[in-house]
């Protein structure tokens, strides 16, 4: 993922990085025998975390396409169609 902006790049990160230590808790709970619901808890926690990076993700760009709308500056040279798809399958 390329951005102009840092600070959102490192947001993601942080909660990319949250999002793996909850999937290896799921995971060693799993393999310890955790309790159904501690297991199904911190799995809906991970999907949580995922997803707000994701949008995150795509926010991000959405500004990057509104500081370019051509996308002549854009390092990634996603259009605006192709951010509304993946908005979609997110959502």
């Amino acid at each position: 993922m390329t951005t102009h902006d840092p600070d959102a790049q490192r947001r993601i990160l942080n909660r990319l990085r949250r999002a793996r230590g909850q999937l290896n808790a799921v995971i060693g709970a799993v393999e310890s025998g955790g309790s159904c619901r501690d297991v199904v808890t911190q799995l809906a926690a991970v999907s949580s975390a995922l997803d707000r990076a994701g949008f995150a993700i795509i926010a991000t760009a959405m500004k990057d396409c509104l500081a370019d709308p051509e996308g002549a500056d854009r390092p990634d040279g996603i259009t605006t169609e192709e951010l509304e798809k993946l908005f979609l399958t997110l959502a």
